[in-house]
């Protein structure tokens, strides 16, 4: 009951954020073919999810502040025979008196429905491009609507993207959401602890990512966030890596970056480590300069600081750092002007985080300026530096080196709060967890 309230104070307050005379026409995602008779894992829509809790495919929200039944859920029927096969369903029954419906029909009379429950509104709110046949049916039926606009039917006039009002909604965390932000934080850092006692020259990487991806399931989590990265050697230059298929070598690092998922929530952490438990000399070097950077980029996590202020002072840091180990030659200032330091680090230093791993709410406000942080915003804070090992222009000593460290921070009243802070992370931290025996929670 207490996931249903918190869906119908969501609800509520999007109808209030709606115009009066709005609609709102929200989709299920798609089940999506892998191959054969086989389907990908089904992973419900994010939007669609944030308003109903409702697992399903195949279902359709319609939102109304017009309507007797302001929240209507279109699903799949009861059907014995295709749960024996696919499980479970809901049904019209469950979408009441489970996921709080005010009313629910089955998806094959949505499109019967659908002209009535236009009539007397003035804005669609529906996005457009993504369920192209949903996108052809709303079209039709709009103009066939408005055919008849002479016998005094009220037609929407206009479709309006329920993004610019839902994703301002969902960049803010309410207290639940910090609460399941802070438990899959804390299940993925255990992870990443383990992954760095447990790797060891002769493992695979994918050794590595059936322990990080063990623990995340040992302890709760229903998916991982993300495709797990789980990178050695020169492979750690490479931003998305995912084949995840090399072996590990005594003397090169690791890069991890793997967050789990927990009742569609998701964290985003990245540690890299030595593999035989010593950094090197230029290990230390590059890693400790990613370090710095990473600190001050926290510390510009703040109420009313604005979002560009983290990345401004990492590539302050970070350029100041290759300049110090030659692998930059000029002025600070020049340099960052004319973004040379895009050679070593071509990525933004964070993203909001939230049911979407890149989570939705924009960045820049409509004058252009960079939004300032608010209590509730949740931010990755991710510097790196990525030397590729063909790069003949560098030392030598650095080719192939690629270090990246990532948090998860909360902005909160007084500050922040590192949500993955359970990870080690300095260089004396990072070597003895490396060195600790090996153990897989059971």
């Amino acid at each position: 009951m207490a996931a249903q309230t918190t869906h119908a104070k969501r609800r509520q307050r999007f109808l209030e954020a709606m115009e009066r005379d709005g609609i709102a026409i929200l989709p299920a995602a798609p089940e999506r073919p892998r191959n054969g008779d086989v389907s990908y894992p089904f992973r419900q829509d994010s939007d669609f999810l944030y308003l109903t809790g409702f697992p399903e495919p195949e279902a359709i929200c319609v939102l109304s502040a017009q309507s007797e039944t302001p929240y209507t859920l279109f699903v799949r029927p009861r059907d014995p025979e295709r749960e024996t096969w696919e499980g479970r369903r809901a049904g019209e029954a469950g979408a009441r008196e489970v996921f709080g419906a005010d009313a629910a029909h089955p998806i094959d009379s949505f499109e019967e429905k659908l002209p009535e429950l236009l009539k007397g509104h003035d804005h669609v709110y529906y996005r457009l491009g993504h369920h192209p046949k949903l996108d052809a049916l709303l079209q039709r039926t709009l103009e066939t609507l408005r055919a008849r606009n002479r016998d005094g039917v009220k037609v929407p006039a206009a479709i309006v993207d329920p993004g610019a009002v839902l994703w301002e909604m969902r960049l803010r965390k309410e207290p639940e959401e910090v609460e399941i932000l802070r438990r899959v934080c804390a299940l993925s850092a255990e992870a990443h602890v383990v992954a760095m006692a447990f790797a060891r020259p002769g493992l695979n990487e994918r050794d590595v990512q059936a322990a990080v991806e063990y623990v995340f399931r040992r302890r709760g989590a229903e998916a991982v966030g993300y495709p797990s990265i789980v990178a050695s050697g020169a492979n750690a230059t490479m931003l998305h890596y995912v084949q995840n298929d090399a072996p590990l070598e005594d003397g090169d690092l690791l890069l991890i970056d793997a967050g789990a998922e927990l009742e569609g929530y998701s964290a985003d952490i990245t540690r890299t480590f030595p593999v035989g438990g010593q950094f090197t000399g230029p290990q230390r070097d590059i890693y400790q300069i990613v370090l710095e950077a990473q600190g001050k980029a926290i510390e510009a996590v703040r109420p009313g600081a604005p979002f560009l202020a983290p990345h401004e002072v990492t590539v302050r840091t970070l350029t100041q750092g290759l300049v110090d180990l030659g692998l930059l030659e000029g002025e600070v200032d020049a340099l960052i002007e004319d973004e040379k330091y895009k050679r070593y680090f071509m990525h933004k230093t964070g993203h909001w985080l939230g049911l979407d791993v890149h989570d939705v709410g924009a960045y820049f406000l409509d004058g252009g300026e960079s939004r300032p942080f608010e209590p509730g915003m949740v931010t990755t804070i991710e510097p790196g530096l990525y030397v590729a090992p063909d790069d003949e222009e560098a030392d030598a000593r650095f080719r192939g080196i690629g270090v990246r460290i990532e948090d998860d921070v909360l902005v909160t009243e007084g500050g922040r709060e590192v949500l993955t802070g359970g990870v080690p992370k300095t260089i004396e931290e990072v070597e003895a967890a490396c060195q600790r025996e090996a153990s897989l929670p059971l």
